[in-house]
């Protein structure tokens, strides 16, 4: 899986890392048990800080995707969580955010709607080729 950083967005480089990977399992371009770099290989290999690597990897950890091992270091969690409460209270938080901006904006329903069903649609039928 090829990750591109852009250092000059506005998004900080440790959360493009983390939709990066959540985007490569969402994908299966990452599968269940395959080991991702060290923290020290990755960050080289990405032109950035440990620092940043390692607190990408312990966001996707907190968050279920990753298990971290001291012997087999860095994987993707066979057991990816569900869609639980808590992921379901953050996904409407979030969504509530861009809602508001979208309204603000006066963008058109409808074309929101589209947007979020072509992105969900998009990274399904790209899921479904990995296989």
């Amino acid at each position: 899986m090829i990750i591109k950083m852009d250092f000059e967005a506005d998004h900080p480089i440790y959360r493009q890392l983390v939709d990066a990977i959540k985007e490569g399992i969402a994908t299966r371009q990452l599968e269940p048990n395959e080991a991702l770099p060290s923290v020290r290989s990755f960050a080289a290999d990405l032109g950035i800080n440990m620092h940043t690597v390692n607190k990408a990897y312990q966001i996707l950890k907190n968050d279920g995707f990753l298990l971290i091992h001291r012997q087999k270091g860095v994987v993707i969690n066979p057991q990816l969580p569900g869609a639980d409460q808590a992921f379901l209270d953050k996904c409407q938080n979030d969504l509530k955010t861009l809602v508001t901006e979208a309204v603000c904006r006066e963008m058109d329903e409808a074309a929101f709607m589209k947007m979020c069903q072509s992105l969900f649609h998009d990274l399904k039928e790209k899921r479904g080729n990995k296989r």
